[in-house]
């Protein structure tokens, strides 16, 4: 092979090697976990959220968060060995209007390798009907296997998981608690309301 020839290969491969480079890196920017920063007046946490695993229910969740949806709700249900839940109501404990339910997708996020309901997962909240998640949300605040999807039982969707700010969190779940509004237990005594949800 001449000199010519040689360098012409040369180049070639490393023409292929950028474009291989290129498309790994726009592939890895395409996947990128959205994320979304709840401050409370109990502090700060980031969760990000998984739309390769249950792309409904992300969509359904980053929709209300440009909605503004949960701004100035609380966390209305709180329980220190379980987790702790909000999205729905807000300081005078009425209900916020929401959008028709979101398809449940657990068994299908956790097929795709979905996160499960362990500490710091976020899930979408929902009545015993499968189907009928809408804005409610909740973290896990120990692990929850019994809340996994599995061929018995529909369980819930895991969405996403909290990041950062997982002290927040712990604070939150630490709240003396007990009846608020039509709720007869498990309502912090002393609000915690999200004051800003926010794509980042």
């Amino acid at each position: 092979m001449n000199l010519s020839r040689l360098i012409r290969r040369t180049h070639y491969s490393f023409g292929l090697f950028l474009l291989a480079l290129a498309c790994l890196t726009h592939h890895a920017t395409a996947q990128e976990a959205p994320r979304v920063k709840f401050v409370t007046n109990a502090g700060e946490f980031v969760v990000e959220v998984y739309p390769d695993k249950a792309p409904k229910t992300v969509d359904n969740f980053l929709q209300y968060v440009r909605d503004k949806h949960y701004d100035g709700t609380i966390f209305h249900r709180v329980i220190g060995n379980f987790m702790v839940q909000g999205g729905g109501y807000d300081q005078r404990y009425i209900e916020r209007r929401t959008r028709p339910p979101v398809e449940h997708e657990g068994r299908e996020a956790l097929a795709k390798g979905g996160p499960r309901n362990t500490v710091g997962a976020i899930a979408m909240a929902r009545t015993n009907a499968p189907h009928s998640a809408t804005s409610q949300f909740f973290i896990n605040v120990v692990d929850n296997a019994f809340l996994d999807p599995s061929p018995q039982q529909p369980g819930y969707t895991v969405f996403g998981k909290v990041i950062s700010g997982m002290d927040t969190v712990q604070k939150i779940r630490s709240v003396p608690t007990g009846f608020g509004g039509p709720f007869p237990s498990d309502v912090p005594r002393t609000p915690i309301v999200i004051q800003s949800a926010s794509v980042l």
